[in-house]
């Protein structure tokens, strides 16, 4: 065991109250998964019992965040894993251990199994979506005392500057390191042109908390409940960039007719919340008829997609995290079938095209 594993060691024994003895025979195995720079560890007593501990640096601001964010998701009724212990100038934390069986680990069950799931993470993540600070929540069970609790910091939300970097990294760390294309200069402002439309129209969409990578490996499934992970990055945007990471994941295939039906799912629980009453004006609209909803999400799906497939070049060719570019395809393939749907990115589907062409090709 190395230096480093016993002072983690130690800070869960100070936490727990154990003794030194429990302590030493304390098991502690390291848990490699993801992109970020966070180190997980799970540390298992003699007796069975598990808990999970990270160590963060301080590279990424929004790293600090997390157990703050963590407190407040509690707060609202949505289910994430329970924090023991956090210590911000060690970058420690120690929390519940969820297992290994995440939302994307089910993608190969019955699609009633996984309907089910999905409707359930729909359900459970509607309180993010629908938060007003301060608001009465009638008894809805969101909160303590029938009042929402105050947002922690969070990082800087959705503005146009943020919507343009995401396309930055799309077309950096993507379309030209990964495809190897480059667009004239011609191509690339009527690109722009027709992302900056792109952005406008998110930002029409109303401003709700987003969990920003809200994908099928940061959902643990612990019995038949959903239960959220790596929501750091929390921040005010559009839901429809939520809905499209869930909805639109690069990492599960979905049927057009099963992902409709889950799009619908969502208009009608963000339709028919009665607690939100006059409150539409500040997140999503509540006169959007269902061709206008599925739209927005169209939207979303195209403006998180590029994103996931920015990240995944950076992480694949950058970090040296090869994995990530195994998941190229199906994004590649969900951005050209959502820009088709959509009918108002023509630009972005001949890219997306050609991109799926080179990537077929390597």
């Amino acid at each position: 065991m190395t230096h480093t594993e016993n002072t983690f060691i130690a800070y869960a024994r100070n936490i727990l109250g154990i003794t030194e003895e429990a302590a030493g025979r304390m098991a502690i195995k390291a848990i490699m998964k993801g992109g970020s720079d966070r180190c997980f560890y799970r540390l298992t007593m003699a007796d069975g019992k598990s808990f999970l501990f990270m160590a963060y640096g301080r590279q990424q601001e929004e790293n600090a965040y997390w157990a703050d964010i963590a407190t407040f998701l509690a707060e609202l009724g949505i289910p994430v894993p329970a924090v023991y212990g956090h210590d911000p100038g060690l970058g420690f934390v120690l929390m519940e251990d969820l297992g290994d069986r995440d939302l994307w680990s089910y993608r190969h069950e019955p699609w009633e199994v996984r309907r089910d799931l999905y409707r359930k993470v729909l359900q459970r993540i509607n309180p993010l979506h629908t938060f007003v600070e301060g608001f009465l929540s009638q008894g809805r069970g969101r909160a303590p005392a029938n009042i929402s609790p105050s947002l922690p910091r969070t990082m800087k939300g959705y503005d146009r500057d943020l919507y343009c970097w995401e396309h930055d990294y799309f077309l950096e760390q993507f379309v030209r390191d990964v495809c190897r294309i480059n667009l004239t200069e011609r191509e690339g402002a009527a690109l722009r042109e027709e992302l900056a439309a792109l952005t406008g129209r998110l930002l029409a969409t109303g401003t709700a908390l987003v969990h920003r990578d809200l994908q099928s490996q940061n959902i643990m499934i612990c019995g038949d409940e959903p239960v959220f992970i790596d929501f750091q990055g929390l921040r005010r945007g559009s839901l429809f960039y939520d809905l499209g990471s869930l909805l639109c994941d690069a990492y599960v295939p979905l049927t057009e007719e099963d992902r409709d039906d889950l799009v619908r799912y969502a208009y009608e629980l963000l339709t028919t919340d009665s607690g939100r009453a006059g409150l539409y004006d500040e997140l999503a609209p509540p006169h959007l008829d269902w061709p206008s909803f599925n739209m927005c999400f169209l939207d979303g799906s195209a403006q998180r997609l590029m994103q996931a497939l920015g990240a995944f070049g950076f992480l694949g060719l950058k970090k040296g995290k090869e994995a990530f570019m195994g998941h190229i395809p199906q994004g590649i393939e969900n951005l050209c079938r959502m820009a088709a749907a959509s009918g108002r990115l023509p630009r972005l589907l001949n890219l997306a095209e050609k991109c799926r062409k080179g990537v077929m090709l390597k």
